[in-house]
């Protein structure tokens, strides 16, 4: 497992999968930078707002968008909402990026490649840890975060990996609107009771759930992700929370 150091935590997990092909490669080099977050580590206060070029109501944040099959989708949805994405695998930044551009079924990028037809320019992506550029922004920012099927760290000596626990919440807490939502989704249980235990436990965040279809069926704007419908396939029963500030 590599682990590099970063401020004063370390990342556990992997950056890079198999080799790219040359059309991700294009895709890394010429369109990245064009929807890269703007460069704010080591700044504070930043509005959510101001990372993106064109006008966006409010901001939503997803910490691990995997191989971005829901942010895209998202984004596609709701143009006049800004997304950041962050990830660290490599592989899973050039799938978003495939999306992005409409380029998922093609071989041949150019290097002039851009956004697919009527999509907004309202994505930015963050290839590091996302704890890099959490402090940096203001209070309130985020009406809205995502962490979906994050690594479940299963064993109990790593418990402490978990993203959703007593280290990151009074994080999100900060960054989220009074009323904004904190979404996170699991296939399993262990992670489901370990995040239930904190967020219940949190002076900052309620459950929205009423009945158990709350947290059984997903919320109605969902979009699979390529991590669920695999869980799904082995006959697993993802869990869907939502908290929101209080």
């Amino acid at each position: 497992m590599e682990k590099t150091k970063t401020a004063d935590y370390r990342f556990y997990g992997r950056r890079k999968g198999k080799k790219l092909k040359p059309s991700r490669e294009v895709l890394l080099e010429s369109f990245l930078p064009k929807v890269r977050l703007p460069d704010i580590v080591g700044r504070e206060d930043i509005d959510p707002l101001s990372c993106f070029s064109l006008p966006v109501q409010s901001v939503w944040l997803e910490i691990g968008f995997g191989g971005g099959e829901h942010l895209a989708e998202q984004s596609r949805r709701y143009p006049q909402t800004g997304f950041i994405g962050a990830e660290v695998f490599l592989n899973g930044i050039t799938s978003l990026l495939t999306h992005l551009t409409g380029m998922e079924h093609r071989g041949d990028v150019d290097e002039n490649v851009g956004l697919a037809e009527g999509r907004a320019d309202n994505v930015r992506v963050y290839g590091e840890d996302v704890r890099d550029i959490l402090p940096c922004f203001k209070a309130g920012g985020f009406e809205r975060i995502y962490v979906l099927f994050p690594d479940p760290w299963p064993k109990r000596r790593h418990a402490d990996r978990r993203f959703i626990g007593p280290k990151n919440l009074p994080v999100l807490a900060r960054l989220l609107k009074s009323g904004g939502e904190l979404r996170i989704a699991s296939d399993d249980m262990n992670y489901i009771r370990w995040s239930l235990q904190h967020l219940m436990n949190s002076p900052d965040f309620e459950w929205t759930a009423r009945s158990a279809d709350d947290w059984r069926k997903p919320p109605a704007d969902w979009v699979n992700t390529r991590y669920e419908q695999k869980a799904l396939a082995k006959g697993k029963k993802p869990v869907y929370l939502i908290f929101k500030r209080k």
